[in-house]
Parts: C-alpha cells; sequence; structure tokens
C-alpha cells in the first residue's frame, strides 16, 4: 500500500481530507469518522468548532502530532487508546493499553447489578478483574451505602481505575487490591461477608484468540481477554471462589461469550452450591450475563 503524501497546503480541512483518505485507504471501517475525531483530538477542539476551521493553517506541531495519530490508527491501535478515553454508562473513563477497552455489552452488568442491590441499605460488592474501573467506578457513582472492593491482578490496570475513580470522584468508595481472583480478599473478609461478586472476566478461547481484529490482538491486554482453551476457565474459578465469601443467598454475576452458557451452566451444577443459573441476553439476543445465588 502506497504511503498517502501529506497535502502541500496544511490547513485544518486539507489534514482531514488526507486523514480520512490514509484510514480509508488503511481499512478502519469508520475511517471518514474517525478522521475528524483525531484532528479534534490533536486540536483541542469540539466537533462543531473543527467545522468552523477548515481554511484555518496549522502549525507544524499540530502536523506532527496529526501524522503520528493517523500513523498510529493505521496500524490498527484502537482509537479508544489514541484518544485516551471511552465512554461507559454514561461515564468518560480514561484508557491505556494496560486496560481492556470497556464495551457497551458490559453495561449490562451494570444494570443486573443494580436492580438486585440498590434496594439494600448496606451491600458488600467486590469487581473481579477490575481493569479500568469502569463497572467499580460506575457502580460507586450510582449507588449508595454499598461497600465497594475492586481487584485487578495488574498494578497498571489499578493505577488507571484509580484514575478514574478519582475523575469521578468516588475514590473513597472502593478499595483497591491487586491480586487474583478472590484470592486478596482472605485475611480481610471473613467468609460469607460479601453480597455479590461481579466480574468481566477473560473469555475468549485460545483458538479464537488468532482470528481476532488487530486492534484487539495485537493492541489489548491479551490477559484479561484470554480465559484458557475453552475460554471459561476463570469462571470456573469464580464459581469455585467465590462460595467462600458469599453469603446465603448472594449473587455471582458475570460476563460471558456468546455461546458460552451451556458450558458455565454445566460447570455450575458440577461444582454446586448454586440455584440454577439465570442468563441474561444482551441487545442483539446474545445470552451475555450469567446470575449465580449461593443457596449453600
Amino acid at each position: 500500500m502506497a504511503a498517502l503524501v501529506m497535502p502541500e497546503l496544511k490547513t485544518v480541512g486539507a489534514l482531514v481530507a488526507w486523514a480520512r483518505q490514509s484510514l480509508v485507504q488503511a481499512g478502519v471501517s469508520n475511517g471518514v469518522q474517525e478522521a475528524m475525531w483525531l484532528l479534534e483530538h490533536a486540536l483541542e477542539v469540539r466537533s462543531h468548532q473543527l467545522v468552523s476551521l477548515m481554511d484555518r493553517l496549522v502549525s507544524p506541531d499540530v502536523w506532527g502530532r496529526v501524522e503520528i495519530l493517523v500513523a498510529r490508527r493505521v496500524a490498527r491501535e484502537p482509537l479508544q487508546y489514541l484518544l485516551g478515553t471511552q465512554e461507559f454508562c454514561g461515564l468518560e473513563f480514561s484508557v491505556s493499553p494496560a486496560v481492556l477497552i470497556p464495551r457497551p455489552e458490559t453495561e449490562l452488568l451494570i444494570h443486573q447489578v443494580i436492580g438486585r442491590v440498590q434496594s439494600l441499605s448496606e451491600a458488600t460488592i467486590v469487581d473481579v478483574g477490575t481493569g479500568s474501573g469502569c463497572v467499580a467506578v460506575t457502580l460507586a457513582a450510582r449507588l449508595n451505602g454499598q461497600r465497594i472492593f475492586a481487584i485487578d491482578r495488574s498494578s497498571e490496570a489499578l493505577a488507571v481505575a484509580m484514575t478514574n475513580a478519582a475523575r469521578h470522584a468516588v475514590s473513597g468508595r472502593i478499595e483497591w487490591l491487586e491480586g487474583d481472583l478472590l484470592a486478596p480478599l482472605r485475611g480481610r473478609l471473613p467468609e460469607g461477608a460479601v453480597d455479590l461478586v461481579v466480574s468481566n472476566p477473560p473469555y475468549i478461547s485460545e483458538s479464537d484468540w488468532a482470528g481476532l481484529e488487530p486492534e484487539v490482538r495485537v493492541f489489548e491486554p491479551r490477559m484479561a481477554l484470554v480465559g484458557g482453551e475453552q475460554g471459561t476457565e476463570f469462571h470456573e474459578r469464580l464459581l469455585r471462589e467465590s462460595r467462600e465469601f458469599l453469603a446465603l443467598g448472594g449473587l455471582l454475576v458475570m460476563e460471558i461469550g456468546a455461546g458460552q452458557a451451556p458450558l458455565v451452566r454445566q460447570l455450575a451444577e458440577q461444582i454446586g452450591g448454586y440455584t440454577a443459573l439465570r442468563i441474561i441476553e444482551d441487545a442483539a439476543g446474545i445470552e451475555r450475563v450469567v446470575i449465580a445465588q449461593r443457596v449453600e
């Protein structure tokens, strides 16, 4: 693919046209719109302002900034990492290559959790694999009186999550723990002290990893995506470990991949201690969330 030459006259409009052509030629599906977003980011203006600046000449610093951003996107680096943010449940979250980019389907976890704990005056909630903190921070912003623990095995991810908590003024409502799954709770909380465990665990199988689009496979953290050979290994571990901490009647709410519901249901039956699982479909009709209630 031949490299596109930067325009001679470096107006905002010329740069927009060049960026659009570069992204479209590189196969970026939403290249026309993304070019606008990248220019808005480089110029630090809003969309309605950008339209009025099309004839304005830009400085060499801006030229260089735009070239770098476009080159990174042409290399298929996710737009969210270039812009540094992603919207989730109406809130803006900082993101970096240390964390998984929040997905719209994960918002279903939020709706399910809020619908089950908002009536409680107090509840202890544990977010396992918090990543950017999108689940824990959103719950803290929307709920009152709940005690929230957020766990991740990546210190870099926890740093991003804590930044997001400060951004939304909920730092004092979340306790951050570094470690593997529920292990950091041992010695900190007694058995049966948790009302709800929520998690968007890694659920991509090893066999599906190679077929992912480059934005995901090359740039997002692999350990936040790949669950193992089956893709449900983390679900199995969560089902086992949550029994130690969940109160009787407490809930384990997990996101799952398409087609994984039967296997997760089978795992829950084998492990025991839970009622029949409830499966929630997302807006596309895909089984996306599984809810298990501890009964023994």
